[in-house]
């Protein structure tokens, strides 16, 4: 297990919460919370060690995609590939925005 951390640039703080995914076999989990103003920090944790360049890029994709709002993004992996990643992502992202 490894524990990562990144920070990339967000908007205001989202006025909400979210958790999508699942941790298990091939997937992941991601849980959002609001940031701190202007700041997207990530918190991952993966079973497969080694692979922070692969994973930066990989983020860093997926939040200049387009605007976000300052998070705190909590990720606990367990293999996924990284169209998973996206789609987790961009799911916790469309919860936290649909009205509850």
């Amino acid at each position: 297990m490894e524990t990562l951390q990144f920070h990339f640039s967000g908007g205001a703080p989202s006025a909400g919460r979210a958790c999508v995914g699942v941790v298990g076999s091939g997937d992941l989990e991601v849980l959002l919370s609001p940031g701190e103003p202007g700041q997207i920090h990530v918190e991952l944790t993966t079973s497969v060690n080694g692979l922070s360049a692969i994973w930066h890029a990989q983020l860093e994709r997926i939040f200049a995609s387009h605007a976000w709002p300052a998070l705190h993004v909590e990720i606990n992996d367990f293999g996924a590939t990284p169209a998973v990643v996206r789609l987790r992502l961009e799911q916790a992202r469309e919860a936290l925005e649909s009205p509850q």
